[in-house]
């Protein structure tokens, strides 16, 4: 579809290496100080047998590949803005350490609604699937100053 700010198929990569600092800041900004993020004795009792990130902060790491998609389309008289994550799952564990690569691809737009879908897919180092989501764009009208 031509005549809007992003296009089918139109794609964007982030990678990122999840430290412990990047659990630890998150886990303190966010009050979620449960034992799967920071009481390494509580999770090498458990079937993982180490600590893992939030799924909340994996969120935040697609949320910086919408961002990139966005980037060129910030001109003009729209904005976008996020209108949420549908259908996610937090299909895997990512630990300290582990390298995400988030895979966003537009998959849909409805020009009428100003709104346009991405279909976005994380893995790991090693390839494997951690986490799946729907994020939905929307284009607002700026302020007429």
């Amino acid at each position: 579809m031509s005549g809007f700010h992003v296009s089918l198929g139109q794609s964007a990569r982030f990678s990122k290496t999840v430290s412990e600092s990047d659990v630890y800041l998150f886990a303190g900004i966010t009050g979620d100080l449960a034992p799967n993020h920071v009481n390494k004795a509580y999770m090498e009792k458990s079937s993982y047998g180490r600590l893992q990130a939030h799924g909340a902060l994996i969120i935040g790491y697609m949320s910086a590949a919408s961002s990139m998609i966005t980037a060129n389309a910030r001109e003009g008289d729209e904005t976008p803005v996020s209108l949420g994550y549908d259908r996610v799952r937090l299909v895997g564990p990512v630990y300290f350490g582990d390298t995400i690569t988030v895979d966003y691809e537009i998959d849909a737009i409805d020009a009428e609604r100003r709104r346009a879908t991405g279909a976005i897919r994380v893995t790991n180092q090693d390839g494997k699937l951690v986490a799946v989501a729907t994020h939905i764009l929307k284009w607002v009208p700026n302020s007429p100053n």
